[in-house]
């Protein structure tokens, strides 16, 4: 067994990686930023280097310090863990070149799989299925129209180095082609330094199905069955779940069949990810599940993995980079129980998912679930890394059981100032069609207007708002009488300030069950702020009431679609924004003119920056 293992990520991964490789007597060194400096993952392992400044690339992604690293603390191993340099077969060769154990796939593996084009011509020469489209080397844009015309819209463009959601656009005719691959192209080459992309024809009922696959140096290779990722917004995956509800046993065989062929054509060793997109119009056949794409790393989503199988995947890492057999035959595994992943997230659904940064003054996770977090209470969420906060995990011996289990857990979520997704993703577990099994990648498009809460309070929160600003005596026996009347009525009249606009509530005795700690209430997986008889929504957003357009976040300018002196219309994009890793696009808040421009393409900005000023056509 390897006994020094130096971890080449961050946050929540390299806390993960550290659990076990503390179980299994691994002494662990943790690499650093310096703004990261103080995080849990530093403290917790046994020893820590700082390589670098907060950007990613003068630090995680910089290869010769991982390495330098890596000799300096006597380190036998690299775990890339997942994301930053997880599928670089340079720097997997580059570690082996060193001496050292490289703990993920063969660099080999990683590049027949690295090139979407290039890993779907190899998997259709291996005999599976793969998603019709075009994988052609010819860039022009007029080429990649006409393909796309011939394929038949809707289409899917997907970067050919392209993963995590990124550098993925759905285009749904022609007349949006032009632009959808330029913002795909410039995605792709800021993320990936490769704008290369290839065509797909874009599923109408699409289900996201994935298979976790493992190989060892002796020839083995088996499956840890499917995974449903198919909650998701803009490709990102929002709640994943195993096994796939609708999965009957032939198609579970065949899915899980072709996952291991895949895997056997390119020799695969380690941890890997068989990704298929299945037709669910009629639900999930054999015959209509198609191969997407393969991840030659550990999958975020692998807790729930790990919760149906009973298996520690990440040593399971451990142990076949050490040289050891799976731990593991085929006949050996089997799914018990069903379990629910939701990504919690630092950013405000109701204003567009903006990614929220700042203090974690307050940060509570509910005792029922497992959580992979990164960060603590007291600490920060930057802009310079990936803007979750935890990975909220459920099991339960059913579906509905989970499901409810986990908006539960979501629900019970409290954080502050920073804003986040907790009630978004308590309604979604929620939702009549998801604990259905209704499900597919537009789930949470076509049911926004019921997942994403309001930014007006609801009567909950304005009856424990009231509640918090006067609370009924404890032993008052009048208190007590909710149906007592004698010449006036037994609630009492209390005005609640919510964001400047007063509320007139009527403070019953019993108020919903809330928490309020240091002025803030917490409610159902929101967060609002009293002062007196105010109180405020953790909301925000890219514009305020006299239209100014502020930067929500520090980011760099990518693209200003307006010029000053234009007449927009509400909803018109004016600029593009990127930060934390995603293009942000800042849309217009009414009608208006253009009075104001500062935003410059290129430009890097700070949070709260003035970008543009619309003003009504009148004024």
């Amino acid at each position: 067994m390897i006994e020094s293992l130096l971890i080449a990520n961050r946050g929540e991964i390299a806390r993960r990686i550290i659990r076990t490789a503390r179980r299994l007597g691994i002494r662990t060194i943790a690499v650093h930023s310096d703004v990261d400096a103080q995080m849990p993952f530093v403290r917790e392992a046994d020893q820590a280097v700082c390589i670098g400044t907060a950007p990613a690339r003068d630090s995680y992604l910089r290869q010769d310090r991982l390495l330098e690293a890596a000799r300096e603390t006597g380190a036998e191993a690299i775990h890339p863990g997942y994301g930053f340099l997880s599928e670089n077969a340079e720097f997997a060769e580059a570690v082996v070149a060193a001496g050292l154990v490289w703990v993920g796939a063969p660099p080999a593996a990683i590049r027949a799989m690295g090139l979407k084009d290039a890993a779907k011509a190899r998997m259709i020469a291996a005999g599976v299925p793969v998603t019709p489209g075009y994988l052609g080397e010819d860039q022009n844009p007029a080429r990649l129209q006409a393909e796309a015309d011939a394929i038949g819209y809707p289409v899917l463009i997907k970067a050919v180095a392209g993963g995590g959601g990124k550098g993925m656009r759905k285009v749904d005719d022609a007349g949006q082609f032009a632009e959808m691959l330029a913002s795909c192209q410039r995605e792709a080459a800021a993320a990936f330094g490769d704008d290369r992309v290839l065509i797909e024809k874009y599923i109408l009922s699409p289900r996201h199905i994935e298979v976790q696959v493992f190989g060892d140096t002796h020839g083995q290779v088996v499956h840890l069955f499917e995974r449903d990722c198919s909650l998701q917004r803009r490709h990102q995956k929002v709640i994943e779940e195993a096994p796939a509800p609708g999965m009957d046993a032939a198609t579970r065989e065949a899915i899980c069949s072709a996952a291991v062929k895949a895997a056997q054509a390119v020799d695969y060793v380690g941890a890997g990810t068989i990704e298929f997109i299945a037709d669910g119009s009629e639900g999930l056949r054999a015959d209509r599940i198609w191969f997407m794409e393969m991840n030659t790393r550990l999958q975020v989503e692998h807790p729930v993995t790990e919760a149906i199988t009973g298996q520690d995947l990440v040593e399971w890492q451990l142990r076949v980079a050490s040289g050891e057999p799976l731990p593991k035959s085929q006949d050996e595994l089997a799914i018990n129980g069903w379990a629910m992943e939701a990504r919690l997230y630092a950013e405000n659904p109701a204003t567009g998912f903006l990614p929220s940064t700042g203090p974690l003054d307050r940060l509570r996770f509910p005792r029922d679930a497992r959580i992979d977090s990164g960060v603590e209470e007291g600490g920060a969420v930057t802009p310079y890394y990936d803007p979750m906060i935890a990975k909220i995990i459920v099991a339960a011996e059913t579906r509905t059981a989970a499901a409810a289990k986990l908006s539960r857990a979501c629900a019970a979520v409290e954080v502050w100032p920073v804003r986040t997704n907790a009630a978004f993703l308590a309604r979604a577990a929620a939702d009549p069609d998801f604990v259905a099994g209704r499900i597919d990648t537009g789930f949470i498009e076509r049911h926004a207007d019921r997942l994403i809460p309001s930014p007006e309070p609801s009567a909950a929160v304005l009856q424990a708002a009231a509640a918090a600003i006067v609370p009924p005596p404890a032993n008052d026996p009048w208190s007590a009488l909710s149906g007592f009347r004698a010449n006036a009525p037994s609630a009492r009249q209390v005005e609640v300030e919510v964001a400047d606009k007063p509320y007139l509530v009527e403070l019953e005795p019993l108020a919903p069950p809330a928490s309020v700690s240091g002025g803030v209430l917490f409610l159902g997986g929101e967060a609002w702020r009293f002062g007196g008889r105010r109180a405020d929504h953790a909301g925000g957003g890219a514009s305020t009431g006299d239209g100014a357009i502020l930067a929500p976040m520090p980011g760099r300018i990518v693209s200003v679609e307006v010029a000053q002196g234009a007449t927009v219309a509400k909803g018109q994009r004016l600029l593009v924004l990127e930060a934390m890793k995603m293009e942000q696009a800042l849309l217009a808040p009414f009608d208006g003119i253009v009075a104001e421009l500062a935003a410059i393409a290129g430009a890097q900005v700070a949070e709260g920056s003035l970008l543009a000023r619309i003003a009504p056509k009148d004024g």
